[in-house]
């Protein structure tokens, strides 16, 4: 007669643990903890699913305003939204692209530093915070974009008051170092509030 192998768990770091050493309070941990996960997969696929339903039907509606004044589509780039008759619920989209940063912008980090180093004490404590917070890393692991780009927004001068040629070197660097990978579509759902101001119905667990 075979007997049965005996039930084994998994621990943090891949050992095989017999079910029978196995606290009580653990099991029930990870009882809650991997049905709650399947259920979030579960969401996380609707709201997929839905998102490409919701793009679906709000391009299509696109299409046939087009249609209808025989104007010609073009491809799907273009932000435009969508009101309700009443004006108190909208769908917005938007299509934006997706900035990445070449090498030239590990140059343009190097000219800035530069700059900083050879203008005069004053202002230099501010002006250094507020490159460093531009270039800091997000909760991604990546460079926020917009904080890089708004540094081509700044007139920085020299000593003498004119513009410093090597601070505009380093923003050319910038615009150099960006690369378009591609486009991301956004769907946004509006409806107003007690205060009469259209506000997004928050789609994000973190937000709620």
């Amino acid at each position: 007669m075979m007997m049965q192998a005996e039930e084994m768990w998994i621990d943090g770091e891949g050992r095989h643990v017999p079910a029978d050493l196995v606290k009580p309070i653990d099991k029930m941990k990870d009882e809650v903890v991997r049905r709650l996960n399947a259920q979030a997969e579960e969401v996380q696929a609707c709201m997929a699913a839905f998102k490409q339903m919701a793009l679906a039907e709000a391009f299509a509606a696109k299409a046939l305003i087009f249609e209808r004044y025989g104007a010609t589509l073009g491809g799907k780039k273009g932000n435009f939204s969508l009101t309700s008759y009443d004006g108190s619920m909208a769908v917005e989209v938007q299509v934006a692209d997706r900035i990445a940063f070449g090498p030239e912008l590990q140059a343009a980090r190097a000219l800035i530093d530069e700059c900083i180093e050879s203008w005069a004490e004053g202002g230099n404590a501010n002006i250094r915070a507020l490159v460093d917070y531009a270039f800091q890393v997000n909760k991604a692991g990546g460079i926020d974009t917009g904080r890089i780009l708004g540094l081509r927004k700044l007139d920085m001068k020299g000593p003498d008051g004119t513009p410093d040629q090597k601070w505009l070197t380093a923003m050319s660097a910038i615009s150099d170092a960006i690369q378009v990978n591609g486009t991301a579509t956004y769907i946004r759902f509006k409806k107003k509030d007690a205060r009469g101001v259209l506000s997004s119905t928050v789609l994000d667990f973190a937000s709620l």
